[in-house]
């Protein structure tokens, strides 16, 4: 009797006319099989948690969450066009079921979040019904966030090495140089030279402390087109905060076009990072334009070695020195900044433990897995 007691008064005060609010200042419980609905906001001041049954937020109304304490419930569902906004957060221990309209949570305050406790998980997710704003989940080691704005559904696939005592999530719809509701602006500048354009139509926030892999999507509205002509050039790219600057954060897996597709990332620590989005690698004939070079191996740390930092892009490259005669000097497949003006070829050299004559030296490069080669010079001065 005590379960139909506690549903009826619920119901009760949420069809009286002058009611704007549900006020919960007590301890009401739903017990297993109890279903309550929400047709108006909830205030809630008291204790609202040992849930079992369904709670389920429905009506053409925007309903409001509210109050001093978290609301905890077993199964939940939105079925509301309007959607349901979260001035507190909102627990859910089991099912969350997306019918209609979306959870709002606001993200100038991501401390306010839709919260996954272990084993919760969420189905129906889609452009109409989804997590507007942050959220959050609680000891699991795999999850996707149901997330997006407030017109698309733009989840994030966390996987981990572990179980993830915590981690939150959200997708902005905002460019990372300007956004209007994220506290930290982004300069699509400061990258290395092995990254090319950077997305300025979108982005996701990652807070978790385990190693692990994200796999995110685009469609059109992302417009890849601006970033990249091929989509196999596509990879992800998180803003590093302690380097200040973008790093790429690998591709394991990747299919689609330049409107739709996915990506999986190489393992990273999100916490790592204060944004994630996506990028474009450089191609060589974007970025190499090699110079001549000089060596001045006098142990002052400035240019004691060659180094030709587009060689990075290659995996399977050789550099050969030749002097001023034709005669090669020094050779070295998969250079590592090894010539500091000492040959290492066996053909005749003259004085060659006091290092090369200074003067100015022929090298030629063959990138053989990307099919370029180059020449140049370069000065030796001791």
């Amino acid at each position: 009797m005590k379960m139909y007691v506690h549903i009826l008064l619920l119901l009760f005060a949420l069809n009286l006319q002058a009611q704007t609010a549900l006020f919960n200042n007590g301890n009401i419980r739903i017990h297993d099989q109890g279903q309550i609905g929400f047709h108006t906001s909830l205030i809630n001041n008291s204790s609202f948690d040992q849930n079992l049954g369904l709670a389920g937020f429905y009506g053409n109304n925007t309903i409001t969450v509210s109050g001093a304490f978290i609301p905890e419930f077993y199964d939940t569902e939105i079925a509301n066009d309007k959607g349901v906004l979260l001035d507190t957060g909102l627990n859910v221990i089991n099912n969350t079921n997306f019918v209609i309209g979306n959870f709002i949570s606001p993200r100038p305050q991501p401390n306010i979040h839709f919260n996954f406790l272990e084993a919760a998980f969420s189905v129906g997710e889609n452009d109409f019904s989804k997590i507007d704003g942050y959220a959050g989940v609680n000891n699991q080691q795999n999850f996707t966030f149901p997330i997006g704005d407030e017109e698309q559904f733009r989840p994030l696939i966390l996987n981990s090495n572990d179980t993830n005592t915590f981690a939150k999530c959200a997708y902005y719809f905002e460019n990372p140089t300007s956004p209007p509701s994220f506290p930290q602006v982004f300069d699509l500048n400061k990258k290395p030279r092995t990254i090319g354009e950077i997305s300025s139509i979108e982005f996701w926030h990652l807070e978790g402390s385990v190693s692990s892999t994200v796999s995110i999507s685009w469609n059109a509205r992302s417009n890849i087109a601006a970033i990249t002509g091929d989509a196999m050039n596509i990879i992800p790219v998180g803003w590093s905060i302690s380097g200040r600057s973008w790093v790429n954060l690998g591709v394991t897996a990747l299919s689609g076009d330049l409107t739709m597709g996915f990506l999986t990332s190489d393992n990273f620590i999100p916490n790592d990072y204060a944004i994630i989005t996506f990028a474009s690698v450089a191609t060589p004939k974007e970025i190499l334009t090699l110079d001549n070079y000089l060596v001045t191996p006098n142990g002052d740390g400035i240019n004691d070695w060659l180094y030709i930092p587009e060689l990075e892009l290659s995996k399977d490259d050789t550099l050969k020195i030749y002097d001023r005669n034709g005669l090669l000097v020094y050779s070295e497949a998969n250079y590592t900044n090894g010539f500091t003006g000492f040959a290492n070829s066996d053909n005749m050299i003259i004085n060659r433990k006091i290092g090369l004559p200074s003067g100015v030296y022929f090298y030629l490069i063959a990138m053989k897995d990307l099919n370029l080669n180059f020449q140049g010079f370069l000065y030796l001065k001791r």
